[in-house]
């Protein structure tokens, strides 16, 4: 009988860097594949051709010689994309329904205000962009991460795409503020982002990638004065903020969605090359020449969700909107909104106020990656022929064995367990049942297990530093599971306390960025205080290591009682 999909729960791998795509989203993104995306007044993307080696892979001198120190020195191309994929041919920007294309030429709008550079990412700029950290100071660098400077050879695209929003099909969606380098109108709206929404999508982004969690990473966060009306809970409560803009970087943008448009309308052609050409730039194992290709293609990207849907539960991370149009073809993490990393254990945490149903709760998000695999299945089935569609949906139902196998391989590291002993999932069980009882904190629950010696807990010694232990300790059973614990450490072959405490602070981290934390760097960036923004990006940096200034700001202690209520919503 395959194993239920738990009610709370690929691998772990770093974006590599031959090809990239850009975008900006009143927020800019980039991504790290072939192309570059924009996308400004939302999200910008840009896709770039490139191909060298990360500076971490090359000599420093070899690095500091190929890096650009000048945007004259640094152009982007769009032609392997609109080569290949079909642009509406409709060239003014307004909202529309379009056919038989996949992009829309969209340039962006820039900001009437000054606008201020908040925030850079050195490592992205690098590693990625082969961009010079000094190219930042320079006002080139300010007007194309703003979306007011086109860079040579760039060409602004909105991406058309479709989706199932909150299990309803929504029809065509497509870039709401996101461009491959350029802007593009939001549906019915200004196409602006917020700077509320814009921090904690520049900081959670980065965060998740420090993690070890595959994601889109982000460039750069610009602040303009330019006034944005927003009703942030839908309330009727309308009120002015500023516009912002992140510049995202992602091997690709393409969704779910981006399939699922075109067998709606029924634009076979266009899917298949769709597909081939995502599949040729993104999935190097299947041979394109191959007529089983999109049955492995799908068989891929069932294995790297599950993976990376189980990496999301063991850093307690809420996605917030699980649409189709919100999951990568890649597996990566993309369009950062109300999501929240949980605080007190609960597998019913929903960050996104907006989601009524709890839809999106932390304990259904395996599940929700099985509906949104099966709505891709449904968008391939028109491609497959019989035996191929019976071989698909055999795949599919794999999927909740793989995303059960992965999370208890990520939760036994977190306890810092050894081999395969009966029992394990148990173990992993009562403490989870423990920590929902007593609503113990996720992370600094795992994380103080990673720090307290095993002579303490076998003495029931919990010192007031690990207040999250604590907490559960209160429970009547807290010592029974002490001792099945403590038991199933001593199976370890050839480990040592010491051994097992380093190995366990190695994948608990100590900082995650909690809404509390990113909402109080909202509020001082709103009055033109950016110390907490730059704070976060260092802490986020490196959140497996103690930080004197990130434990002075209280990020690993309990939530501060005004954050109690704190809430999030799909408004941006």
């Amino acid at each position: 009988m395959a194993p239920s999909l738990l009610p709370f729960c690929c691998f772990s791998r770093r974006l590599q860097i031959p090809r990239l795509l850009l975008a900006w989203v009143t927020c800019l993104a980039i991504a790290v594949g072939t192309l570059l995306q924009p996308g400004l007044e939302g999200n910008a993307r840009l896709w770039h051709h490139f191909s060298n080696k990360s500076n971490r892979e090359q000599g420093y001198c070899e690095a500091e010689a190929r890096l650009a120190s000048s945007l004259d020195f640094w152009t982007l191309s769009s032609e392997n994309l609109i080569a290949v994929l079909p642009v509406d041919p409709v060239k003014e920007n307004y909202v529309r329904k379009v056919k038989n294309c996949v992009f829309s030429i969209a340039f962006p709008t820039p900001f009437k205000s000054r606008v201020h550079l908040v925030a850079v990412s050195k490592e992205v700029l690098e590693d990625i962009l082969d961009l010079d950290l000094s190219v930042s100071e320079t006002d080139d660098f300010i007007q194309l991460v703003s979306g007011k400077k086109i860079v040579f050879g760039s060409i602004p695209l909105a991406h058309r795409y479709g989706g199932h929003q909150f299990g309803i099909w929504a029809d065509q969606l497509g870039d709401g503020r996101a461009h491959l380098i350029g802007i593009y109108m939001n549906r019915n709206g200004d196409g602006r982002a917020v700077l509320r929404s814009s921090v904690r999508e520049f900081l959670c982004s980065e965060a998740m990638y420090y993690l070890g969690i595959p994601t889109s990473r982000a460039a750069s966060l610009v602040v303009s004065d330019d006034e944005v009306w927003r009703d942030q809970f839908y309330n009727g409560n309308i009120v002015k903020e500023r516009g912002a803009v992140v510049l995202r970087v992602a091997k690709s943008w393409f969704r779910i969605g981006s399939l699922e448009i075109l067998t709606h309308y029924g634009e076979l052609d266009l899917l298949r090359t769709l597909l081939d050409f995502i599949i040729q730039e993104h999935f190097p194992s299947v041979d394109i020449r191959e007529p089983n290709r999109y049955v492995e293609f799908f068989s891929i990207v069932v294995s790297e969700m599950a993976q990376l849907i189980a990496l999301w539960m063991s850093v307690g991370f809420a996605h917030g909107v699980c649409n189709t149009d919100n999951f990568s073809l890649l597996s990566i993490t993309i369009d950062y909104g109300p999501f929240g990393f949980m605080e007190a254990y609960n597998p019913d945490f929903v960050p996104n106020t907006s989601d009524d149903e709890r839809r999106y709760k932390i304990g259904n998000q395996a599940n929700i990656g099985m509906f949104n695999l099966n709505k891709l299945l449904q968008a391939l089935n028109p491609l497959l022929d019989p035996g191929q569609k019976q071989l698909a949906a055999q795949i599919l139902e794999g999927y909740p064995v793989l995303y059960y196998t992965r999370f208890r391989e990520l939760f036994k590291a977190k306890l810092g367990l050894l081999g395969e002993r009966k029992g394990d999932d148990d173990l992993i069980a009562f403490l989870l049942h423990l920590m929902e009882k007593t609503e113990a904190d996720f992370t600094m629950t795992f994380r103080q297990l990673s720090e307290i010696a095993q002579s303490q807990l076998q003495e029931l010694h919990i010192p007031q530093q690990f207040w999250a232990l604590k907490m559960i300790s209160k429970h009547e059973l807290f010592p029974a599971w002490v001792s099945q614990y403590l038991v199933r450490l001593k199976s370890n072959m050839n480990d040592s306390d010491f051994e097992r405490r380093k190995r366990m602070m190695t994948v608990n981290p100590r900082y995650v960025l909690k809404n509390w934390m990113a909402e109080s760097a909202v509020q001082k960036a709103e009055r033109n205080d950016f110390s907490e923004v730059y704070l976060l990006q260092q802490v986020l940096h490196h959140p497996f290591q103690k930080h004197s200034a990130a434990e002075k700001a209280g990020y690993s202690s309990p939530t501060p009682a005004w954050a109690r209520d704190l809430r999030v919503s799909c408004s941006s």
